[in-house]
């Protein structure tokens, strides 16, 4: 028994995030596989999973969406009686007596050969026959809680999906069949072993065209497996007069908003639908991808508030989110969501916190593109130019955390975030928090003044309660540190509720225009395309807008080395110790027994030689031992470094002292 949170197969990159690849990649393992879709579907199917696998005598793969069920939700809990009373006890002795056991040997898994192998394969057909009743015995104790399928019974159009997306479809789903539509979806939730005739029972008799959705992707194949799972099922059983279209979505955790799953049910209505697509990309190369329209009406529940963060990996943006959530979650009656995006590289990088809040059950597994409140915890994102204000609705909240006065925030905005907020009525308000911090005591952790701050402006909850509830978490977190750590953030916490600054947005924002201050990149022309139609975009959190065609010289992964020369002119600074750095020489060698000195001594020659020592300034970000070789814009003049002589005995004589220190000074940089 597998809980599995599915996520992505690499290929031509590595990826931590999700999708469905990995799980594909095992069908053929003789696995059952169930699948949920959200937070509260994991809670009450993952016991289906155990009870059906001790009585069914089929191991199973129960698995959700990776990163995207990652949710602090509010959800129902199993009581542990209830769980016992499903429990069918002799199966657990069965499966006990049979577990492999030194005591009680046997031998399992011998050798077999071609006369005897096929037919005892086949002997296992009646474990996975049996098996689909069995997990519809216990689905159907939950059954109250749960459906089996959220289509109209006169539904024409029907999507078939498992995992994340069926909540989105719901959401669609209502809002077009209140608008006077006949859409439906089926939701998969037993995949292996594969029940056509219970696929078959749930599709609606007035159904006309189907479209199956796969979150994988398998190249040369007819079409994704549950795409070909449908239609075996409808060919098997003489179902012609029902059409089926298959796409893919989601690959590597790629968003999948509402406006994705309205573009398929428009492909539904088409007479000429393309029989393979893709949703939540621009494939601008073998034109697979469905257009979306960004504009399309708000699914989320009536009255959800909706907030995003953006903040710094490390930065405690996250922490303080997830502690104002529970805050909300547990003190009113409130249905409360978190999805907290992160960048691969964790700490340093990009972190965006989605909170929703409302009165009505959530189920909107997606980005937040149209809050209430959006928070800049970082100011360089502003001078970066990421698009966060795009994402507030006209007449919310943007909060942006900086030292500037009003000239400076003229300067630093770009122009179109300032038509933005003109045009869009958007409320802008900054606060120093940076400062703040720093004159109470609390050094760069000003997490805690941002958080007081986000509850006066957001008014999810009263003010008062909101201020007293994070006191009582900041009590519990820090009074083992010493009560002048729990008063500095008590203290925090006042200041914060206040420290905020409206800003009169001047009417010539509204037409705003900025200076051309177009960057000639210079270097190897493949590179410079790279950095300019890619790594840009993507720096400036815009790569969802890149297509298809930016990557097909790119194919199989393979990128142009260098780049990082010019990511660091904008994004990495490399400090120097005002002590003094030592310098260790690349091209100081000796070769001891070298069978061929003549080669060995050439190739240091070349190394160390004017050709070879450009090439690995300009592309390998490597500084030249070489006096004629001129210095890369991207790092400091060693003019201006003070060089201090290397000595290793002194070195060697403190190695343990100053290996302590240092690690004394990681450990603190971390808290």
């Amino acid at each position: 028994m597998f809980h599995v949170s599915a996520r992505t197969v690499s290929t031509h990159a590595l990826n931590i995030f999700g999708d469905h690849s990995d799980v594909m990649a095992c069908r053929q393992t003789g696995f059952a596989m169930l699948c949920e879709g959200n937070v509260q579907e994991v809670m009450d199917l993952s016991p289906v999973a155990h009870l059906a696998a001790l009585s069914g005598k089929v191991p199973f793969i129960n698995f959700f969406d990776g990163f995207r069920t990652h949710e602090i939700q509010k959800i129902a809990v199993w009581d542990y009686k209830d769980l016992a009373d499903m429990c069918d006890m002799d199966a657990v002795k069965a499966f006990r007596e049979h577990a492999l056991n030194p005591e009680h040997p046997a031998m399992r898994g011998s050798h077999e050969n071609g006369d005897t192998f096929f037919q005892h394969r086949e002997a296992c057909n009646q474990y996975y026959d049996a098996l689909p009743e069995v997990v519809e015995k216990y689905m159907g104790k939950i059954n109250e809680k749960l459906g089996t399928d959220y289509s109209a019974p006169d539904a024409d159009r029907v999507i078939i999906a498992m995992g994340s997306i069926c909540d989105v479809a719901e959401e669609v789903i209502d809002y077009l069949n209140a608008h006077g539509e006949k859409v439906g979806l089926i939701k998969v939730r037993l995949y292996r072993p594969f029940k056509a005739e219970r696929l078959l029972e749930a599709i609606p008799a007035t159904c006309k065209k189907i479209a199956v959705l796969d979150r994988t992707k398998e190249p040369g194949a007819q079409g994704e497996p549950l795409y070909l799972d449908v239609v075996t099922a409808l060919a098997n059983a003489g179902k012609t007069d029902i059409q089926v279209i298959g796409g893919r979505y989601g690959l590597g955790s790629k968003d999948t908003p509402p406006a994705s799953v309205f573009a398929v049910y428009s492909e539904l209505k088409k007479d000429e639908m393309k029989r393979q697509f893709t949703i939540g990309i621009v494939d601008d190369v073998t034109g697979l991808s469905l257009p979306e329209d960004k504009n399309c009406p708000n699914t989320a529940a009536e009255g959800t508030i909706e907030c995003k963060f953006w903040g710094l990996g490390g930065d405690g943006t996250v922490g303080a989110n997830k502690n104002s959530i529970k805050i909300i979650g547990d003190h009113t009656d409130k249905y409360v969501q978190a999805y907290f995006q992160y960048d691969s590289k964790k700490t340093g990088g990009v972190t965006i916190s989605h909170l929703r809040f409302g009165d009505k059950p959530i189920k909107s597994p997606y980005y937040i593109n149209k809050a209430d409140f959006v928070a800049c915890h970082n100011p360089s994102y502003i001078i970066k130019g990421f698009k966060m204000v795009d994402d507030v609705k006209p007449g919310g909240v943007f909060m942006i955390n900086c030292q500037w006065d009003f000239d400076e925030l003229n300067h630093h905005l770009k122009a179109d975030a300032k038509r933005y907020i003109a045009r869009n009525n958007i409320q802008l308000y900054t606060i120093n928090a940076i400062d703040l911090a720093i004159e109470i005591g609390m050094g760069k952790r000003n997490n805690t003044i941002l958080q007081s701050a986000f509850f006066s402006l957001a008014k999810v909850m009263p003010e008062e309660q909101a201020i007293q509830y994070m006191k009582d978490a900041a009590t519990h977190s820090y009074l083992k540190k010493g009560q002048d750590i729990v008063d500095m953030n008590h203290k925090a916490i006042d200041l914060g509720a206040t420290a905020y600054k409206k800003i009169d947005v001047p009417a010539d924002w509204a037409n705003a225009v900025d200076e051309d201050k177009a960057e000639v990149l210079k270097g190897k022309p493949e590179l410079v395309k790279q950095v300019k139609d890619i790594l840009d975009p993507i720096d400036r959190m815009d790569g969802d807008s890149l297509p298809v065609s930016a990557f097909v010289n790119h194919a199989d992964g393979t990128f142009e080395q260098g780049a990082a020369t010019y990511v660091s002119q904008g994004n990495i600074k490399v400090v120097y110790m005002n002590e003094g750095v030592i310098i260790r020489g690349d091209g100081v060698y000796i070769v001891k027994d070298c069978p061929n000195v003549v080669s060995a001594r050439a190739f240091l020659d070349w190394l160390t030689g004017y050709d070879a020592q450009v090439y690995m300034n300009e592309t390998q970000f490597r500084r030249t031992i070489r006096k004629d070789v001129p210095e890369t814009n991207a790092m400091q003049s060693m003019s201006s470094i003070n060089v201090i002589k290397d000595d290793e005995t002194v070195a060697s004589e403190h190695k343990r002292e100053w290996i302590e220190m240092f690690q004394e000074a990681l450990v603190d940089a971390a808290e």
